[in-house]
């Protein structure tokens, strides 16, 4: 362990720390225990950050005190501060000189020595690895505080993996007897899921939604608790409970409390990775404390979250005997709600009224037919739809309780519904007169930008803010800039480039970054633009991704090229918009769509369910009928197929397998040929890339298939085809798209395809 980890504040511990969590006495985890839990991980993402932006040299330094020395024979693991330079913190202002000697006695090399095999590390790798040794430090800082002997062995045994993957520059994979989430099923969140439509589906729906809210704030509730120590739990006097409740408590240390705290290693929320066995084991004391809460925090609570209060303790009664029944459905992995349900959700979706613009929208609505056979639905069917889903009743019940992911700008559209922010387009000029609201925008605008990206200087951002040709979208809430994007439109070259885009710190995680986005791409629409261009750095790549950005730029250079601001170690990203697209409702029409085929869908279900009487027929000595005359048949969707007669293929595969052979191994020499195949030579080392096969189980290369087609494997094409295609679906499933090893996949699969089709084996 360095030295300067000694010296830190430990964030990880401070929280559990502060509930007595080591001496067994556990939060209810609300209120208070979730604000210092996300002010610890707040504040480690700080100084993450804080390290990010160290000098090279600095980090070099910081890497150093966990690499080993590259000296023959010596096994420092790590450089020692000088003595005189203990006092020192690296990552504020200390930077010694690479020629300094380490302070091991046994060591005594340079400091060069520790990182001469860093020299080539690129700076995400880098970053990556300062993270890594954040989560380090944080651990062994929990190490140390911790009072409890199974929680301090936990710690101890992350601690070590973390600092050997330092070591060895790897991704941290746990391994050993506890085994892969999710532990069981169904999970917490199903069978809660299952309880709320079991138990409650028969209800309003406004009291419905009601119980749903409970429901969701018990499982948040869950998913940030602290849970007692196996020393802690006096109540467990069966020996197998209290063995199977310290292996649960073990995994949730493992792959949910720490990873919350340490990134580098991942995540798991408790109620999706855990089931029965561990809510029945922590029921009682959750159920306590939440009842407890319920009563000391109702009067700090707004007025919208009481009548949730009020429900809470009725919901935790009713759950609990679900989780003591063994005989409850809800644990079932296939629970279906009773059909009584299913015929009350019928009957009031059969009662709403037309609503008056349901006929207006049905030009709106776009259908595509799959295949020339198939019938198109009729505009009855489709105002049908219309008419349930606008109905105030209608809900759908199955993902009422965990509704998909909403989108990431549906809160911010709700504000601007509200008024509570505004969207405003301001710019400086030199021939009009500029508003004194517009000047206090842009110096707001202009301290956001300097102060979400500090490696700009202000002098820089001043010129571009002010400048007239520049103008800047700007996010106002409460009288004030909280976040905008400066931009400059290029009219004659048909694209806009982005130049600034921040939200203020305090006002991120919302969803403004989206809409502001959406709101530019609308404002550029209307006056005649459709490309975005923008350079991103490092930290912004993944922003831009999520809005439409690539890095596959589709504009010719010669359109951009000596218009945009180049800056050196970003990405030039490009973003093509749709003249056609509402981008700020764009979400909004993909869900209502979304509605109206579930409808459809439920709509199908219940014609098919009718029950026709058999055929009488036979009996009558009719020998055969066709198939179509079968009442109900056409009512499920079945048409007559008429296959049309295949043309001979050459090589097909009843023709002569030694000369399919032949051919393919034309194929394979080619593409084993090709600059491309370097990768997929031979198959992945498991010494080279660790975690390989934990997340590819049918690994396939280009020597194995060579080896199979000697042993006459490939007896029809489609063999090799398909292992063909599972090297290079394995490939872009564990690389990621910006890789040379992703690109490489890509190209050596056209050339494939190109191969095959020369030889008529193509027919995809």
């Amino acid at each position: 362990m360095s030295e300067n980890s000694k010296n830190l504040n430990g964030e990880v511990k401070q929280e559990k720390t502060e509930s007595n969590h080591g001496s067994g006495s556990s939060s209810s985890g609300g209120g208070s225990q979730e604000t210092t839990r996300q002010d610890s991980i707040e504040r480690i993402l700080q100084r993450k950050q804080r390290v990010y932006q160290l000098p090279r040299n600095q980090k070099l330094t910081k890497l150093s005190m966990y690499s080993s020395c590259q000296a023959d024979q010596c096994r420092c693991s790590g450089w020692k501060t000088p003595e005189e330079n203990r006092h020192k913190d690296v990552e504020v202002d200390y930077c010694p000189d690479f020629g300094e000697e380490c302070r091991n006695p046994n060591c005594k090399h340079s400091l060069e020595t520790h990182i001469r095999h860093l020299g080539d590390i690129s700076e995400d790798q880098m970053n990556e690895l300062l993270g890594a040794i954040v989560d380090v430090e944080n651990l062994y800082m929990s190490m140390l505080r911790e009072a409890d002997t199974d929680t301090k062995k936990v710690y101890a045994y992350l601690f070590r993996l973390l600092r050997q993957c330092i070591l060895t520059r790897t991704q941290a994979v746990i391994r050993g007897p506890l085994g892969d989430p999710p532990f069981e099923t169904p999970s917490i969140s199903k069978a809660v899921t299952n309880f709320v439509l079991h138990k409650y589906g028969h209800l309003h729906h406004s009291e419905l939604d009601s119980m749903t809210e409970v429901a969701k704030t018990f499982l948040h509730c869950l998913n940030h608790w602290n849970f007692e120590a196996p020393s802690a739990r006096q109540d467990l006097v069966n020996q197998e409970d209290v063995s199977n409740y310290k292996i649960n408590y073990t995994r949730w240390l493992v792959f949910c409390h720490v990873p919350a705290f340490c990134s580098s290693l991942r995540h798991f929320e408790t109620s999706i990775v855990f089931g029965r066995t561990l809510l029945k084991a922590v029921y009682q004391y959750v159920y306590q404390q939440l009842l407890a809460k319920c009563k000391t925090e109702r009067d700090r609570m707004p007025p919208e979250k009481r009548s949730m209060l009020t429900q809470l303790p009725k919901f935790l009664e009713a759950l609990k005997q679900e989780v003591v029944n063994e005989d409850s459905p809800i644990w079932t992995q296939n629970f279906k709600p009773a059909a009584s349900l299913v015929l009350h959700k019928s009957k009031r979706q059969h009662d709403g009224s037309t609503t008056s613009t349901a006929g207006k929208k049905l030009g709106d609505v776009k259908r595509f037919k799959k295949e020339s056979d198939c019938e198109d639905l009729s505009d009855e069917v489709v105002a049908r739809a219309l008419k349930r889903i606008n109905d105030s009743n209608y809900a759908s019940r199955a993902e009422v309780v965990f509704p998909p992911n909403a989108p990431r700008d549906e809160a911010a559209k709700a504000e601007e519904n509200r008024r509570e922010i505004e969207f405003h387009v301001v710019g400086n000029s030199l021939t009009k007169p500029v508003t004194k609201q517009s000047m206090l925008w842009l110096l707001g605008l202009h301290s956001v930008f300097a102060h979400q990206l500090p490696g700009m200087p202000r002098e820089y951002i001043s010129q571009l803010v002010f400048d007239p040709k520049h103008k800047t979208l700007a996010l106002i809430k409460e009288g004030r800039p909280i976040g905008g994007i400066c931009f400059r439109t290029f009219a004659t070259q048909g694209f806009t480039e982005i130049v600034f885009c921040a939200v203020t710190s305090s006002e991120q995680v919302k969803g403004y970054g989206t809409h502001l986005m959406n709101h530019l791409k609308d404002y550029s629409t209307q006056r005649g633009i459709k490309h975005f261009l923008t350079y991103a750095d490092e930290f912004a790549i993944g922003y831009f991704k999520k809005q439409g950005f690539s890095k596959d730029i589709k504009v010719a250079r010669q359109v951009y090229a000596g218009f945009i601001k180049e800056y050196e170690g970003a990405t030039l990203m490009h973003c093509e918009l749709h003249p056609s697209l509402i981008y700020t409702q764009f979400s909004s029409v993909i869900r209502k769509q979304k509605e109206i085929v579930k409808e459809l869908i439920t709509q199908r279900q219940q014609e098919v369910q009718k029950v026709h009487p058999g055929l009488t027929c036979f009996k009558e000595g009719v020998r055969s009928i066709p198939i179509e005359s079968i009442p109900g048949l056409r009512e499920v969707g079945w048409r007559p197929t008429f296959r049309a007669q295949r043309t001979a293929r050459p090589l097909e595969e009843s023709a002569d397998p030694d000369k399919l052979a032949n051919s393919l191994s034309g194929v394979l020499l080619a593409v084993r040929q090709h600059t491309a195949a370097w990768p997929f030579l031979k198959p992945v080392n498991q010494a080279d890339v660790p975690d390989y096969y934990d997340h590819i189980k049918y690994p396939m290369d280009l020597k194995t298939m060579t080896e199979r087609l000697k042993n006459k494997y490939y007896v029809t094409r489609r063999l090799f085809m398909a292992d063909m295609a599972r090297i290079f679906t394995n490939c872009r499933l564990y690389n990621s798209p910006e890789t040379e090893y992703y690109r490489c996949a890509n190209t050596l699969e056209r050339y494939f395809q190109t191969k095959m089709k020369e030889i008529g084996l193509w027919d995809k």
